[in-house]
């Protein structure tokens, strides 16, 4: 079973790539996504990582509050989405 991870307060010049080496210390990573913004395509620094369970677990224990390009990384298990308000 996979867990989806929230990843906040990255830097905004941070790639998939350096994000997925950095979790990678902690298990095998199934995906990873950053999240832009649509308008501008410039990144809104966050994102979401995708790991076994157990794995996941430690990388979040471990990465939380970590130091990651001069920010402090908002680490935790990534909630359901809430469905959205349609907009008029």
């Amino acid at each position: 079973m996979s867990k989806s991870i929230y990843v906040g307060n990255l830097p905004w010049s941070a790639t998939e790539e350096q994000v997925q080496e950095l979790f990678a210390e902690y298990g095998n990573v199934l995906s990873v996504k950053l999240i832009s913004d649509r308008e501008t395509g410039r990144a809104r620094g966050f994102g979401f990582v995708e790991m076994e369970d157990g794995e996941a677990d430690a990388a979040i224990e471990a990465l939380d509050n970590y130091s990651f390009g001069g920010r402090t990384l908002r680490v935790n298990e990534a909630k359901p989405r809430a469905p959205r308000q349609p907009r008029f």
